[in-house]
């Protein structure tokens, strides 16, 4: 036997002996790596000493960020396709995450591998050299599909080895796990199901690899900062900015589920509990209208009036259909019956002109623009944040206030507060709150969120206390019906 084939030999049975043999540790590329992270060993040194013939072996990976975990997938790639005639598939969260990330790590470290030339590296597949085996001996890269599940449900290899990688794990459908699921069925076969990701989200099957399903599967929580080249500096400002046990921090960080999923900006039991709450409002709180204006298909217009922390007392308005001048009527109708403060109308699209017709009747009309920027970056309960723009920070303010204050029992409010999620864009520096935008929602299969972001409006800015005895008796409101919007900018 040469010693090539001797060596083949070991690796094809010890995962951690392949990655510490077959790359140039601390040489050229990799001069400043002297092999792999304590965590990569670990996991390694686990496939190892698995059973693979007994049973599927699963192993699920929740991890922060800047660890490696794109590294490990590669080697486990190229380690799977040491054994003759394996296949498998690998996939993530998206088409171009798999492209840019994962298959680009993979082509980086195939370069690098000693054993590199047994296998031939396309944009899509990795396949034998041996061109007559090309078709029994590959894996290949498969962007996910809810409609096309094929490449997930063949993935039948009796008798050999069969590897299956999910990268962004967390964001991949259930279907997707089922199908896949359902093709593992071959005995007498060496399975190996790889599932990694950040710990995005607090359902779907990513999160049951940690709770109702641990018991099926091998499971790590990897934190950033015992990472070997994790930014320790970057981990540091998080720190400062968020906090250790913010959401923001177990998922970049720690590699630990949110409280909430953290894509899902307001948590549902703090929207339950505001719908089961008593209305409390004082004679001074201040009165405002927030004014959500559809623009087109099936959205719909909603005027919600809110009073400090009573946002359930009165009915919130929804207009279907109506133009800007009877938009407008029914806002001045309402200013009639309450006398508000401020009026906050979502001033992009149509919406303007009906500020400008508010203006007109010197209504406290404020014109607000959901992508301006966010001007009062706030000391929140969950700390500092910063918000990408407008309608993020509204948002940001009413989940505060979702914490204290009433809103209707209503399926459809509910439901347009807790599906929107949220991600982080880099604004000045730091991280900044960027919410889903409507046209993902709908992706997603979810409606325009419309009656959250008119209650959001009645967040835009601070408005005085003001007394409304007689409002609230019923009769002529005290303070002034006249208003000049131009002079309240001078301020």
């Amino acid at each position: 036997m040469s010693g090539r084939d001797a060596l083949l030999a070991i690796w094809l049975r010890d995962p951690l002996a392949f990655v510490e043999q077959a790359f140039p540790w601390g040489q050229g590329a990799l001069k400043a790596h002297p092999g792999p992270d304590d965590w990569q060993r670990d996991i390694l040194a686990a496939v190892r000493d698995g059973d693979l013939r007994k049973s599927a072996f699963l192993l699920a990976i929740a991890s922060g960020h800047g660890i490696g975990k794109s590294a490990l997938v590669a080697w486990l790639s190229l380690w799977s396709m040491l054994r003759p005639d394996t296949r498998g598939v690998v996939t993530a969260n998206t088409a171009n995450q798999l492209e840019t990330k994962t298959w680009a790590e993979l082509s980086k470290w195939h370069a690098l591998c000693v054993v590199g030339s047994l296998w031939r590296l396309t944009a899509t597949m990795l396949v034998s050299s041996d061109d007559s085996r090309a078709k029994t001996w590959r894996l290949d890269a498969v962007p996910w599909s809810e409609s096309r599940t094929e490449a997930f449900a063949g993935l039948h290899n009796e008798g050999k080895r069969i590897l299956v990688i999910y990268d962004e794990a967390s964001a991949i459908p259930d279907i997707i796990w089922q199908t896949t699921e359902g093709a593992l069925t071959d005995s007498n076969t060496e399975i190996m199901w790889f599932v990694f990701g950040n710990p995005t989200r607090n359902t779907g099957r990513f999160r049951e690899c940690f709770g109702r399903l641990r018991h099926r599967w091998q499971h790590r929580q990897i934190d950033s900062r015992t990472a070997r080249i994790a930014n320790k500096d970057q981990i540091a400002q998080w720190e400062a900015d968020y906090g250790d046990d913010s959401d923001f921090f177990r998922v970049r960080v720690r590699g630990v589920f949110p409280r909430a999923g953290s894509m899902q900006f307001i948590p549902g039991d703090l929207v339950e509990a505001a719908t089961k709450r008593e209305p409390v409002a004082t004679l001074y709180d201040p009165i405002v209208l927030g004014c959500d204006i559809a623009r087109f298909g099936d959205d719909s217009t909603v005027l919600v009036p809110r009073r400090g922390r009573d946002a359930a007392s009165e009915d919130w308005i929804k207009l279907r259909g109506a133009d800007t001048m009877k938009v407008a009527g029914r806002i001045a109708e309402m200013h009639q019956k309450f006398r508000f403060d401020a009026i906050f109308v979502d001033g992009g699209g149509v919406g303007g002109g009906v500020v400008d017709r508010l203006r007109m009747l010197k209504l406290p009309v404020f014109d607000v623009q959901f992508g301006g920027e966010a001007d009062r970056t706030t000391d929140t309960n969950d700390g500092a944040v910063a918000y990408l723009n407008k309608r993020a920070e509204m948002w940001g303010v009413m989940r505060d206030w979702l914490r204290g204050g009433a809103i209707p029992d209503d399926p459809e409010i509910v439901a347009d507060l807790t599906g929107v999620e949220y991600g982080y864009a880099m604004l000045k520096g730091r991280d900044a709150i960027q919410l889903e935008k409507k046209a993902d929602m709908e992706k997603r299969g979810l409606g325009s969120p419309d009656t959250a972001d008119a209650l959001a409006l009645t967040f835009a800015y601070p408005v005085e206390p003001s007394d409304h005895r007689a409002v609230i008796a019923g009769a002529k409101s005290s303070h002034a019906i006249e208003y000049d919007y131009h002079a309240s900018l001078r301020r």
